[in-house]
């Protein structure tokens, strides 16, 4: 069947009762969460996550995908009412959007919001179904060695995009490959770092990791650091958005063009993420701009520039996902182990499976119809959805802490998780308090096993030597990129301190 056959079927199945109710309440739950300061849509895919364990993965995957989506986008509100931003991908926003807010009012901020949303949404979508089966191809013809090399990849350029300390990502890394490494060793079938406790021999499951990391380590932290602001004043400001008009988003086509092609390409980059892509675009625009010097000022290409960036760059996450089974963000981190829990590797085989291949192309109908969805509930239900901030902190933290042990605990039933929850969380707070970044753990918890499995064969077909990696044209290409990705920042920061002691001598 050709593509547009098989995004048709995608599409009916995702007007099917079950599906079309988990895309509407992941679109509901994404907006929710995003405009509430310290959650964000990653911790609303994490928290959902445990309750996808007992669905099929059709509407697991389209309930976790419309949270992430929508979530990209919901955070704007907060960003441009209030001058609060809902993610971090969302501060750009506050440079032009929130001073043509107070100058204009908020509808007109919030129309460029939305329809810079569609766009970037729209466009980068159809890049990835349209990549899609060229990327499974290329895939198919992966070897050990350049399966390796592309993991590996992707974790050196999550290491050096984590944040400004080199070593504490390092070490984040490590302690997430460690515990990719705790159970039964797949290729000797002996068993690791269990200590004799039986619960360790199955190894350690993702939704603890993922859970404990971002929910209750997020709630720990806010907690050491007396967070119980009362926003219920904000919650009840009347609010509405003006669409611009098609001569006025015309002008635009510039910072359109530039911000769709950079946000879908840095998607692909994995752990570049969408706050570093919604930053680059701001940047590029300031730097190329036809109205470069304006910026600041309350224009539209500063909102236009940076929500196309961070909106389109979700569709590009998801492809390295989904054709590789190499997660680009943290959010589809989690949606990757949604695969998991439910037995699906995700790769080059998902699209060659005519029973998957419905499943992908559901996802990717489901994006489509997620950029509509959102749009509209943004349009037409702001006054509700914005209400969300009437919540007091204390509440909020309340409710996030039984979802994640309930979650967890439906999951197999088990009280060993919800402890493991415990630890995890722990374990995120002090991450958060000393500034180790987060994202490196949970990428080498869920990339370790596949990256040890394809390290082990390339081992014993190349009788032990790692040169094995350099033979192929591909993974030496890759091998080589991952050690710049490593030393680029080491060579700036250095080049940088260089430069200030000269200024300073």
């Amino acid at each position: 069947m050709d593509l547009l056959t098989n995004l048709a079927i995608g599409f009916a199945h995702v007007f099917q009762p079950e599906d079309f109710l988990m895309l509407v309440i992941g679109i509901l739950v994404g907006m929710a969460v995003s405009i509430m300061p310290g959650l964000g849509f990653v911790m609303g895919v994490v928290l959902a996550l445990p309750f996808t364990y007992h669905m099929g993965i059709e509407p697991s995957i389209i309930l976790l995908t419309a949270i992430y989506f929508s979530g990209t986008y919901g955070g704007a509100f907060t960003t441009l009412l209030y001058r609060i931003p809902g993610e971090p991908s969302d501060v750009p926003l506050l440079w032009d959007g929130y001073v043509m807010a107070k100058r204009d009012g908020a509808a007109k901020p919030l129309g460029w919001a939305l329809v810079a949303a569609f766009i970037g949404g729209l466009v980068s979508s159809v890049v990835m179904v349209a990549l899609a089966g060229p990327l499974t191809d290329v895939a198919l013809k992966f070897s050990s060695e350049d399966y390796f090399a592309a993991i590996f990849f992707g974790l050196t350029t999550v290491v050096s995009l984590a944040g400004d300390s080199l070593i504490n990502a390092v070490i984040s890394l490590c302690i997430g490959l460690l515990v990719a490494t705790v159970g039964v060793d797949s290729t000797y079938g002996t068993a690791r770092f269990t200590f004799g406790v039986p619960m360790l021999r199955d190894g350690i499951e993702l939704v603890p990791i993922l859970v404990g990391m971002y929910g209750l380590g997020e709630v720990f932290k806010r907690l050491g650091q007396g967070l119980t602001l009362d926003r219920g004043d904000a919650a009840g400001a009347k609010v509405k958005t003006y669409l611009p008009r098609l001569r006025e988003i015309f002008r635009m086509k510039g910072a359109i063009v530039r911000s769709s092609v950079i946000g879908t390409l840095l998607g692909i980059v994995p752990g570049a993420g969408a706050t570093i892509t919604s930053f680059i675009c701001y940047g590029t625009e300031k730097q190329y701009g036809k109205r470069r010097h304006l910026l600041g000022t309350g224009v539209p290409e500063g909102i236009v520039a940076p929500q196309i960036g961070s909106t389109a760059s979700v569709a590009g996450h998801m492809m390295p996902m989904l054709t590789l089974g190499i997660p680009g963000s943290a959010s589809t981190a989690v949606i990757l182990a949604a695969f998991l829990l439910h037995g699906v590797q995700p790769g080059p085989m998902l699209l060659e499976d005519p029973a998957m291949s419905v499943v992908v192309y559901s996802i990717f109908a489901s994006m489509f119809v997620s950029i509509v969805g959102m749009c509209l509930i943004g349009f037409f239900w702001i006054r509700i959805v914005v209400k969300v901030l009437s919540l007091p902190q204390s509440v909020l933290n309340m409710v996030v802490v039984l979802f994640c042990l309930v979650g967890a605990y439906a999951a197999r039933n088990s009280l060993e998780d919800t402890w493991m929850i415990v630890v995890f969380g722990a374990l995120g707070y002090l991450f958060e308090k000393y500034d180790f970044p987060i994202a490196p753990l949970v990428l080498g918890a869920i990339l370790g096993p596949i990256g040890e499995q394809n390290f082990m064969r390339s081992m014993i077909v190349g009788h032990g030597n790692v040169a094995v990696f350099f033979h192929e044209p591909l993974s030496a290409a890759l091998m080589i990129l991952s050690f710049i990705s490593v030393l680029y920042p080491l060579i700036k920061n250095n080049l940088a301190l260089f430069r200030r002691r000269t200024a300073a001598g």
